[in-house]
């Protein structure tokens, strides 16, 4: 019993710092260190100011260069511009889609889908969605039973042909108002032509449907402002991307290139298509960098209106994301071919 009873020495205190020093005790600590470790937004904007201010005096000498003061003049004016339709229709486009339930689109619609597809896309026109709130709108709309040609209609229409667009657009081009027109009939068009070739032509392994809304769970005031920071930051930054690459094409490309491209009505279509697609930037604030691409047709910049919110690189990434892979590397090169083929059709008769 004496044997039993005797602990050796030191093991009560072994016994009770055991669980400290386990791995328990010690993977707890270090989580939160390198939580606090990672760097934040704040702490990047710091850096950048100090580096700004370091450095002011060869920054203010590049700026007050003659290209560098064209370029910043072209860079301000475009996001200037651009940036209170781009909010305006972030905002609408949020409360669209938390606020208005996916019922509403189901029971609205034709029970036949080659009724439902210029249905749903005329209500791309009365119902603002800038192309990163459509996709998911889209995907509601599929989840909760309307049939895929209609929804997709809509996927295009929405963000290319609603009212803070089609403001933007004639603001942006005030002394061609036909613009605005032919954008609309263009974008409509392209909208409707490809769900009814969807209609037509597509099938159900193709595409994936969306299990989940990306806002389900949360509150509607939670789901609205995420919406809005998500929107507001990606296609923020997307409008600065494609200002800077408008005041370069104006202030640092040689003239004598914009020209040749300009000047051969199948290049300049081509190319502001293909730099539709690569700036991916929001239709709400497109127009204003189409209208500063002087240079170019009519034609060629509604190419670059029509072919940008139906598809560019972010959209290609979100309809990958959720409607499967298969789905986009089919839909995404046929609306690219038909968007430029109505563009320049559209163009020819209305401009």
């Amino acid at each position: 019993m004496a044997i039993t009873d005797t602990a050796p020495p030191g093991a009560d205190e072994g016994a009770g710092l055991a669980p400290e020093a386990g791995p328990g005790f010690d993977a707890g600590p270090r989580e939160p260190e390198r939580e606090r470790r990672r760097p934040d937004s704040t702490l990047v904007l710091m850096m950048l100011l100090l580096v700004l201010v370091s450095f002011q005096g060869p920054l203010r000498r590049a700026l007050s260069a003659p290209v560098m003061q064209s370029w910043t003049t072209v860079f301000v004016a475009v996001v200037v511009q651009a940036l209170p339709f781009l909010v305006l229709g972030v905002l609408l486009s949020a409360a669209i889609a938390v606020f208005v339930p996916p019922s509403f689109f189901a029971r609205a619609l034709p029970s036949r889908p080659a009724l439902a597809v210029p249905v749903a896309g005329m209500a791309g026109a009365v119902l603002p969605g800038c192309e990163c709130a459509s996709v998911p709108v889209a995907g509601a709309l599929v989840r909760r039973g309307v049939t895929p040609a209609a929804a997709l209609a809509f996927l295009l229409s929405a963000p290319a042909i609603n009212p803070i667009v089609l403001t933007a657009t004639a603001v942006a081009f005030p002394r061609n108002p036909e613009m605005v027109l032919a954008r609309f009939v263009a974008s409509l068009v392209v909208a409707c032509a490809m769900g009814w070739l969807w209609q037509r032509l597509g099938r159900t392994d193709w595409l994936r449907l969306p299990a989940h809304a990306p806002h389900d769970g949360e509150s509607r005031g939670a789901a609205f402002w995420g919406s809005v920071r998500h929107d507001v930051m990606h296609a923020g930054g997307f409008l600065v991307l494609g200002a800077m690459a408008a005041a370069t094409l104006k202030a640092v490309a040689p003239a004598s290139w914009l020209r040749t491209a300009a000047d051969n009505p199948v290049l300049a279509v081509l190319a502001l298509s293909v730099l539709a697609v690569l700036l991916s930037i929001c239709s709400e604030a497109d127009a204003f960098v189409a209208s500063s691409l002087s240079q170019f047709s009519l034609t060629a910049r509604l190419a670059f209106l029509v072919v940008g919110p139906m598809i560019d690189l972010k959209l290609f990434a979100m309809q990958a994301g959720t409607f499967g892979r298969a789905f986009a590397l089919r839909f995404a090169p046929a609306t690219f071919v038909l968007a430029i083929t109505v563009a320049v059709l559209t163009g020819t008769v209305l401009l």
